[in-house]
């Protein structure tokens, strides 16, 4: 078993079912009430929900690699799904350092999460961790 891929995975579940539950009190419950554009309203209740999915999704992955034997069948999704997950964490921070006023860290801590997430994916899908498990990736 790769522990840092399991880690990696519960974490990503966990952030997942926070989306999910938090997010669609807080977030998309307000977001349909607002007056805008239903157009542009119901696009972004579709890309939230494409987030929800992807999230899902990439944990399940990060969580089946993590006990599979065959490493290599793994290598190449996890680190895209590490990839994307230290991503979706940068543009928190980058929406946050565009911010005008302080006190954004905290208001918008999904960084906290998703970060943590991609460092652990790679690390766990990297050469070094993988010569001392019994089968290494090739």
């Amino acid at each position: 078993m790769n522990v840092k891929l399991l880690l990696a995975g519960l974490l990503a579940l966990v952030t997942t079912l926070i989306h999910v539950i938090a997010g669609g009190q807080d977030v998309v419950s307000v977001l349909l009430k607002t007056p805008m554009d239903e157009e542009a309203k119901l696009v972004l209740y579709a890309v939230w929900h494409m987030a929800s999915v992807t999230m899902g999704f990439s944990s399940l992955i990060l969580l089946q690699s993590s006990f599979s034997r065959n490493r290599q069948q793994w290598l190449v999704s996890v680190r895209c799904i590490a990839f994307l997950w230290c991503s979706f964490g940068l543009v928190f921070l980058v929406v946050i350092a565009m911010q005008p006023s302080s006190g954004w860290w905290f208001k918008l801590p999904q960084w906290l999460l998703l970060l943590p997430v991609g460092v652990l994916g790679f690390w766990g899908s990297s050469r070094d961790v993988v010569k001392n498990e019994k089968e290494p990736l090739r």
